[in-house]
């Protein structure tokens, strides 16, 4: 599967320690100001939490190249019938939107591009990907309210359900779903 020239793969947690180095070296490009700026993005602390989403049930991981080179990548799991996910909601919600069986809600817990690479539809290619032939009902992801790829995901069917913080020392994000 090809987006524009980059060559997308698509595969499970058994690939996860194959392609470490690649994935910490995007993740730093893509994060080098704010890994600088605070420890909660420190590259030990990132790869801690991907090897535990690597854990859980349906994790996926979508990767692009061009050449031998990753330009980006995006993964999730889907989420547990006791999922920690929704915990730390900040907004008032319905109950049944934040209801997991263990089958119904698929976390995107990564989207990222280059920063030399973005503006190339590199993004919505991983992003299409990775949510490609998933057997949820629907999604939900986290970004930060001032991140400009917000509104592409407002563009690729996204809404916001609330604000959450899931970390005592993360930022304030956008909880968003998606019907898939």
């Amino acid at each position: 599967m090809t987006t524009t020239d980059a060559a997308l793969d698509v595969t499970g947690p058994d690939q996860l320690d194959a392609l470490r180095a690649d994935l910490v070296e995007v993740y730093s490009d893509a994060y080098a100001e704010r890994i600088a700026a605070s420890e909660f993005y420190s590259t030990d602390r990132y790869w801690s939490r991907i090897t535990g989403y690597a854990t859980r049930p349906g994790f996926t991981l979508a990767t692009a190249r061009r050449g031998h080179t990753m330009i980006g990548y995006a993964l999730g799991f889907t989420l547990a019938a006791n999922a920690a996910w929704w915990e730390d909601l900040r907004t008032p919600v319905d109950p049944d939107d934040i209801r997991e069986d263990g089958h119904r809600t698929f976390a995107v817990c990564e989207l990222m591009v280059r920063p030399d690479q973005r503006g190339r539809g590199y993004g919505h290619g991983l992003h299409d990907a990775l949510l490609a032939r998933r057997p949820e009902q629907r999604a939900t992801l986290l970004v930060r309210p001032d991140n400009p790829v917000r509104d592409a995901y407002l563009r690729w069917g996204w809404r916001v359900l609330g604000r959450n913080q899931p970390y005592p020392d993360s930022p304030v994000y956008d909880a968003m779903v998606r019907d898939l």
